[in-house]
């Protein structure tokens, strides 16, 4: 009875054990097929992440330029761009020369891929039914040069006052581009040409400008076509911060063998056009603010342009007050642009 107890209990034990092995089993089983089950969701369920970086590759059709535009690295963006691929079934973009090029799929969610990210912003915004501008009392910086103040100043202080009454618009000189200021949450808004300062800042282009001669009426440039030679030929008053007597139109002149000669450097565009407008000088000036007392001639080399943009820092992405700041700046100015051209 002894020796049979001792088989049973063993037998029972040896039996309980290949249970527990089987059960050990079968859980590690579930929780591989759980792991599978939640990769193979991750990779058909996009991450809304990913609708923030095939707006930028679309946007921009650079790895490097998209990476840079929402502060991730290049490696990182390649990733995002895999598993792009691998949700949507196709390539998005392919390589042509040194850029990429969207295909068909990528140019057809190209058309949604806005739309969509707005409605998810709103709907994860704080809510702004408590926000009422005829209340709001305080002041906003927005930083820009000396040629834009000049031209835009009182049209945004009477579009923010038609809202705001209790709001002050502060605008200040950018004598550098440095992010510093936007960082810090000093300036809530830049106005100015893109550089590579802050990979992380945010960004609305809002016009392209080219630059111009400007003279007095009755320059004796007016007389007759502006040649290059002609244009060398008269006296030239330049705008640098820095102090630089030399610049692009130098260099294009250069390769003709002709030299223009400065005899006035200014620090703004406005001073410059001051000049130009009571002596013969002639001034070089963004298109965006001649004034109307000055004549504006094309240049007669070829000068690369500049593209104006409004940059904000993503902490004050979704700030109501900010946001209607925003939206208040860049829809005064692409009016006033509209109606310019």
């Amino acid at each position: 009875m002894k020796a049979f107890h001792f088989w049973f209990v063993a037998g029972a034990f040896h039996l309980g054990g290949a249970f527990c092995l089987r059960h050990t089993r079968c859980h590690q089983e579930v929780i591989a097929l759980d792991a599978l089950s939640i990769h193979q969701l991750a990779m058909t369920r996009p991450d809304l992440n990913l609708f923030r970086a095939l707006d930028a590759l679309l946007a921009t059709q650079s790895v490097t330029e998209a990476a840079a535009r929402l502060g991730l690295s290049v490696s990182a963006m390649s990733r995002c761009l895999s598993r792009l691929r691998s949700i949507t079934g196709d390539p998005l973009f392919v390589r042509a020369g040194a850029r990429l090029v969207p295909t068909p799929r990528a140019m057809s969610l190209a058309r949604r891929v806005p739309g969509i990210l707005a409605d998810i912003e709103s709907v994860l915004a704080r809510d702004d039914d408590t926000f009422d501008p005829a209340t709001l009392d305080r002041t906003f910086q927005l930083r820009a040069n000396e040629g834009f103040i000049y031209r835009f100043a009182a049209p945004l202080i009477a579009a923010m006052q038609s809202d705001a009454p209790l709001a002050r618009l502060h605008l200040a000189p950018k004598p550098t581009k440095d992010a510093t200021a936007l960082r810090d949450g000093v300036a809530d808004l830049e106005i100015g040409v893109l550089g590579d300062f802050a990979p992380e800042v945010r960004t609305r282009k809002l016009f392209e400008d080219d630059f111009i001669a400007a003279v007095r009426p009755g320059h004796p440039l007016l007389a007759s076509p502006v040649t290059p030679a002609r244009f060398a030929a008269a006296l030239h008053v330049v705008s640098s911060r820095r102090g630089l007597a030399v610049g692009p139109v130098d260099a294009a002149l250069a390769e003709l063998g002709l030299t223009r000669q400065v005899v006035g450097i200014v620090p703004g565009f406005p001073d410059a056009m001051e000049v130009a407008s009571r002596s013969d000088l002639v001034a070089q000036v963004p298109r965006s603010v001649l004034r109307r007392n000055l004549v504006g001639l094309p240049l007669p080399v070829p000068v690369p342009g500049i593209a104006v943009s409004a940059m904000w820092h993503p902490r004050f992405e979704t700030d109501p007050e900010q946001r209607w700041f925003r939206k208040v700046v860049i829809a005064t100015i692409l009016r006033i642009q509209a109606g310019s051209d």
